[in-house]
């Protein structure tokens, strides 16, 4: 089993991907796992796995780790902004 010491604070932002567009930020940080807000959609909880990284104020989640809500909500969370 893989462990990961990443430094996580409320307010971090959240990404699926690095370098990829913000999909909300981090809510509470437990020993265990997340809650992060993502736009327009709400709280969700990312377990341990579901962190790929966590640098300068950012948290890269893995998408593979993710339940499907949380995967549609992020990929949504920019879709009812307008240019």
């Amino acid at each position: 089993m893989t462990q990961h010491n990443f430094q996580v604070s409320v307010g971090d932002q959240v990404y699926l991907e690095e370098g990829g567009e913000e999909i909300g930020a981090v809510r509470k940080v437990a020993r265990d796992h997340l809650v992060i807000y993502v736009e327009a959609a709400g709280d969700f909880v990312v377990p341990g796995p579901g962190v790929r990284s966590a640098h300068d104020g950012k948290v890269v989640l893995e998408p593979q780790q993710l339940d499907a809500q949380l995967l549609e909500a992020a990929r949504a969370a920019h879709e009812r902004e307008t240019e």
